[in-house]
């Protein structure tokens, strides 16, 4: 699911029509020493932070059926977890860094949800969308400049990209054959017939009451 995440929002960034073709896009920790290294216009990329969105934790099964539209299988329902990723532009200069993070913005704000031709793999086992946020308010249990802190880096313009990702949990119940035919069994203690009634002598055929 991660590296399915990361593919996707690498292909949005490159086919972007306000990034230019020869501006690297990059996955890595943006530390001190990556930075230094840079000697191209880049953007990167940084997943530094999964979680679960617990307000959309389900309980529950979801049926799966073979071609018949019989029930086959039970698997419970998926968990959504949130992908943080700190977006930022390296360049050489502040002004040109802006207006990549300007066309960044413009190129996330496109969409509400991963398109449909890169929903593939693990993401697609669900059926379900992978749905985009940008430079939305972080929790309150998280601050970018805390998050720069602990790469040793010094705080920079940046956007915050969230995507939500729905992931089964690899398991499947299977279910048993469909009923064909259903057998009613009775007793006597289940009818109530007591003793008395239960010993009183059979009428056969060859044993027919008179008639009065």
């Amino acid at each position: 699911m991660i590296g399915e995440i990361d593919d996707a929002i690498r292909a949005l960034v490159r086919r972007s029509e306000g990034i230019a073709a020869d501006i690297e896009v990059a996955l890595d920790a943006p530390t001190k020493e990556w930075a230094a290294r840079r000697n191209a216009p880049t953007v990167d990329l940084f997943l530094y932070d999964i979680r679960e969105d617990m307000r959309r934790r389900e309980h529950g099964f979801t049926e799966v059926r073979d071609e018949h539209g019989v029930v086959t299988n039970r698997v419970p329902a998926p968990r959504f977890f949130k992908l943080s990723y700190l977006v930022t532009a390296w360049t050489q200069r502040p002004d040109d860094e802006h207006r990549l993070l300007d066309a960044l913005l413009r190129c996330f704000l496109q969409y509400d949800a991963v398109p449909d031709s890169f929903v593939v793999d693990t993401l697609a086992e669900t059926g379900l969308p992978c749905s985009i946020n940008v430079a939305l308010p972080p929790p309150e249990d998280r601050a970018f400049a805390d998050v720069w802190s602990s790469l040793g880096g010094e705080l920079k313009p940046s956007l915050d990209v969230v995507i939500t990702a729905p992931m089964t949990r690899g398991i499947s119940y299977p279910v048993g054959p469909p009923v064909d035919r259903v057998e009613t069994r009775l007793s006597a203690a289940s009818l109530g017939v007591t003793d008395e009634v239960r010993n009183l002598p059979r009428v056969g055929p060859d044993r027919a009451r008179p008639r009065r």
